[in-house]
């Protein structure tokens, strides 16, 4: 599969390298040049702009962000909607917050565009272990994007919760138990 990934982080980076060692082709885009030659590094295409970075894909699009929760999830998607068309999809692999990941998953539905919310943990152990994906959205995009989620997680280690938002708040609540336990 062919699949847009803004965000180049340590975590999305590891999870282009995933991707890419699991046969897909990624289109992979970050603010900083160098990031992207890093990218490119392992295998991905490059793109200097959200308008490239879509231009280097095949409509039905899906573009995974992996990007800061909020203000720049906000940013950057609203930067690539105008490059977007009716049934392409955007997953949100941050930590957004799920009322947020509920009102962009309506937003964007009324362009036509769909959206699926993935909590995604793992860190920086995810390239070697595996990411636990916990994805938000309508059954029939999850159905299409499942090879990326099957090739990200380990065995069994993804699952659609429901509807938009649902994934965030499943991570949501793995972060509280996580970090309690930690604290513990």
């Amino acid at each position: 599969m062919r699949l847009g990934f803004v965000g180049l982080g340590k975590m999305g980076m590891n999870m282009v390298e995933r991707l890419i060692k699991g046969g897909h082709e990624v289109v992979a885009y970050a603010r900083t040049a160098g990031t992207v030659a890093k990218a490119e590094a392992l295998g991905a295409k490059g793109a200097n702009s959200l308008a490239r970075l879509a231009g280097g894909l095949t409509a039905p699009r899906a573009v995974w962000l992996m990007v800061p929760a909020g203000d720049t999830t906000t940013q950057v998607l609203e930067e690539l909607l105008p490059h977007l068309s009716p049934g392409d999809i955007v997953i949100d692999g941050g930590n957004s917050y799920y009322k947020d990941s509920v009102r962009r998953g309506e937003q964007l539905k009324t362009r036509g565009i769909g959206f699926m919310d993935c909590g995604t943990s793992g860190g920086v152990w995810g390239l070697k272990n595996g990411y636990c994906l916990m994805i938000g959205g309508e059954r029939e995009l999850f159905a299409r994007l499942e090879p990326v989620y099957r090739t990200l997680a380990p065995p069994d280690g993804y699952g659609l919760m429901g509807s938009a938002g649902s994934g965030h708040l499943v991570k949501m609540v793995h972060n509280g138990i996580e970090y309690g336990m930690m604290q513990a």
